[in-house]
């Protein structure tokens, strides 16, 4: 209730001010954060622990791949940072220096992994941008809770918490703010003194780096984003973020026909020919079934990353048998079916289907004002401004974004009428619990995390107004899962924020681009590159 009571009196004090500096028949309406929870420094973990290690943090032995060696660390961590009687889970990250550096006085760079539900890269060699950073960095690769080592959630995992109620009291939990609590966990712990660290963020990542700079700026030295920033600025912008990733995924698919015109025909065939199977699809070998929609999903790896056109078109030309014997019944072939379940990878990561949706939710808090006699009157309880909590669920924003493009995404229509079949690109529909074998027994909780209304806060827009850690973005202009217009206005809410604007690059350009990405960034930070 002093959470509340504090509230409202900001509100009040806001509303007041407004108030002066409106016309009267203007309704107030704020957007506020919760009060900011700082992040646990205390390193006593519960008794009750469901952690396998025994103590908040163990370090393992040095070893090495070619010219790196590599340190595994795992972190005992709370499940609920904001419970001091959670259970605890296990963190992993692996610490990575050149060889030959184990000992040397490094400034620390954690990297934060794409997704949600990725584990980040396991080294086999120096390359490319980890080869580069390890020149001046101790390289910290984190795996994202419920990712990799860092108690994995699968399906099978999950399916120890019943029902689905309590499936979703579990995964709320495995969000960006979380994560960065983690993160602080670990650099109190790993670092020296505790001080600030780097922080490169990549896609989801980079998300996840600007909820740390809004809640834990002071363990931060610097930030590097790469195809990362983050919607900002409406109570569910959901819906925003998908009108606005369909559209650049109509384009790519478009830049994709005009390179092979002649996969428009092989993908009509295709479609045709699941179409007209019974139930509308073919089984799949883990189990599931490939429908005409399924098939779209396609398009997640082959239209936004590095060399996805080739390895898309190459993919379809092995999608049929060859007929060994005339007459001989066409089928789909088993390695097209076996590489499309390898494309998706969300039997082996339920996380990124259960969550990606979410990653766009978060409560606001709503003044309720009317318009009474020319002026405006606010609801009050005991004196105070009536503050009205505004849950922002995601209720299947893609799906419902997709029906709103009515035939042009409908692969049935457009086989029947000629056209190009439009793959689709990073969203998640309800069909994939029907669909994917192994998220069948979540989807009761994919539904419940759907509809789910109180997510807590993931960016403090007042925070990053008022930015005082250096921050460098790669922006990439063709980007087809970050938006470009919604990311040069998050961009333009990050005081002090120096972007890269660049078209050489999609979103891939970290992985893509060798070590060039992460030193122009590093240029940007270091004054070495021109601000414009």
């Amino acid at each position: 209730m002093a959470a509340v009571t504090s509230c409202y009196r900001r509100v009040t004090a806001a509303a007041l001010t407004l108030h002066h500096h409106q016309p009267a028949f203007l309704a107030v309406r704020l957007r506020l954060r919760l009060p900011r929870r700082p992040i646990p420094t205390n390193r006593a973990m519960s008794s009750s622990s469901a952690a396998s290690v025994a103590s908040p943090h163990q370090a393992g032995a040095w070893y090495v791949v070619p010219d790196l060696s590599l340190r595994d660390h795992r972190f005992a961590v709370p499940l609920d940072h904001s419970s001091s009687g959670s259970p605890s889970i296990t963190v992993f990250a692996r610490e990575v220096v050149a060889a030959g550096k184990e000992e040397a006085a490094l400034p620390y760079l954690m990297y934060l992994q794409g997704g949600p539900g990725f584990e980040s890269p396991r080294p086999t060699e120096a390359s490319g941008w980890v080869k580069k950073a390890c020149e001046e960095y101790r390289v910290v690769l984190l795996d994202q809770r419920g990712t990799g080592l860092s108690t994995p959630l699968t399906t099978s995992s999950l399916s120890q918490i019943t029902p689905a109620a309590e499936q979703v009291e579990y995964l709320k939990h495995f969000r960006a703010d979380n994560i960065v609590k983690d993160a602080e966990f670990i650099r109190l712990h790993l670092v020296p003194d505790a001080k600030p660290w780097t922080i490169l963020g990549q896609s989801y990542g980079g998300f996840c780096a600007v909820t740390y700079l809004s809640f834990a700026p002071e363990g931060l030295k610097s930030v590097l984003l790469t195809g990362g920033l983050p919607p900002l600025g409406k109570p569910c912008t959901a819906d925003d973020v998908y009108r606005a990733c369909f559209k650049q995924v109509q384009l790519q698919n478009e830049k994709y026909y005009k390179r092979y015109p002649q996969d428009i025909q092989v993908i009509h065939e295709v479609v045709r020919y699941l179409s007209e199977s019974e139930g509308g699809g073919v089984l799949l070998p883990s189990g599931g079934r490939l429908t005409p929609k399924m098939l779209q999903c396609l398009g997640l790896s082959g239209l936004g990353s590095g060399g996805g056109f080739e390895r898309l078109h190459y993919l379809l030309e092995r999608v049929w048998d060859p007929i060994l014997v005339p007459g001989a019944k066409t089928n789909i072939s088993y390695y097209f079916l076996k590489e499309f379940e390898m494309w998706l990878g969300f039997d082996q990561n339920p996380l990124y289907a259960l969550l990606h949706e979410s990653i766009y939710c978060e409560v606001t808090y709503e003044i309720c004002s009317i318009v009474l006699t020319g002026t405006v009157t606010l609801f009050c309880c005991s004196c105070l401004i009536l503050c009205v909590m505004q849950g922002s669920s995601s209720k299947w924003s893609a799906d419902k974004i997709f029906s709103e493009y009515g035939n042009l995404f409908d692969p049935v229509k457009a086989t029947e009428e000629g056209r190009a079949v439009y793959l689709t690109g990073e969203m998640v529909f309800p069909c994939f619990f029907d669909e994917i074998h192994a998220l069948r027994p979540l989807k009761e909780a994919a539904h419940l995390l759907a509809e789910k209304e109180d997510w807590p806060p993931l960016y403090d827009i007042s925070v990053l107004n008022n930015n005082k850690v250096p921050v460098a973005a790669a922006v990439y202009y063709e980007d087809m899962y970050v938006n470009f217009n919604i990311a040069k206005e998050t961009a333009s809410q990050i005081a002090g924020i120096r972007l890269w604007v660049t078209n050489e690059y999609m979103h891939s350009g970290l992985r893509d681009g060798g070590s060039h990405v992460f030193e122009h960034l590093m240029g940007l930070l270091k004054g070495k590159k021109p601000l414009f």
